[in-house]
């Protein structure tokens, strides 16, 4: 399992906004993760948390390309962006990056995709609310109608996603695919994605799973921002036994080393 690294140019995400504003604290805060043992970093300079106000694009990118650029010449990670415009994006993949982990990936317009493409980028498609196509962050967060457990919905998503990927030139070994935990969808809909993970293997693409401090913790557990380590990396761990191949987290030294453990004894496991 790979192990990615939060790296926010926000003032206003809900975890961590505003500690990393500044150009040379997020370089340092970046590659402090990677000697915790991150092996992607993902740079965004927009929250996507719920009432998150949009970013405007030339804000956007001086947030973070300088951020990609100082990173390029510094680690070997790879760097991804995380972004919902596709100028942003592009700009982020000429600076160095190599992913763009797209929120708004049910999007109708192809200029994002286009722009993997040309790249030959990864591409971390995600399932988020908002219907036809977000442009705003409060958007992704509309809720999601889902019945039962809602993995025959989110692989039908995945699978138009797959096609409408093809069609603009990207290929679905650059795709990544990530249910969106958190993002329009209630405490149970969220429950029950995590229980039913191994389901999106059929799709034969990795999975990505960001549920690092989520609110449905504190819905469940009752536990503030500062109290939900322990059951971000409980789902961490699980996702090692239901193939996860990328968690997405905020925790890089905790959650690299409860991975690493989980994955020791499921293999031996499987050699016994």
């Amino acid at each position: 399992m790979l192990v990615m690294g939060i790296v926010n140019v926000t003032p206003d995400s809900f975890s961590d906004g505003g500690q990393h504003t500044l150009r040379r604290q997020a370089v340092s805060h970046a590659l402090r993760l990677v000697e915790e043992g991150a092996e992607i970093l993902d740079v965004g300079g927009e929250s996507t948390r719920p009432g998150a106000q949009p970013v405007p694009v030339e804000e956007e990118l001086r947030r973070v390309v300088p951020v990609i650029e100082q990173l390029r010449s510094r680690t070997k990670a790879w760097l991804s962006v995380d972004t919902m415009k596709p100028e942003v994006a592009r700009a982020a993949l000429t600076a160095g990056a190599v992913i763009v982990n797209d929120v708004a990936a049910n999007r109708q317009t192809p200029a994002m995709w286009e722009a993997v493409a040309e790249f030959r980028a990864g591409y971390i498609c995600m399932h988020a609310g908002g219907g036809g196509g977000p442009i705003r962050p409060a958007d992704l967060h509309r809720p999601v109608k889902l019945r039962g457990g809602g993995g025959t919905q989110l692989t039908r998503f995945f699978k138009e996603r797959l096609n409408a990927l093809q069609r603009y030139g990207v290929k679905p070994e650059q795709v990544v695919l990530d249910p969106g935990i958190g993002f329009g969808k209630t405490l149970e809909q969220n429950l029950r994605l995590l229980a039913g993970l191994p389901e999106f293997h059929r799709l034969g693409r990795p999975l990505l799973l960001g549920v690092s401090r989520k609110s449905f913790i504190e819905k469940l557990l009752g536990a503030n921002l500062k109290e939900r380590l322990p059951a971000s990396l409980s789902c961490a761990t699980l996702a090692v036994a239901d193939g996860v191949q990328i968690i997405r987290t905020h925790d890089v030294a905790e959650t690299v080393q409860a991975v690493r453990m989980a994955e020791a004894i499921i293999n031996r496991k499987q050699r016994a």
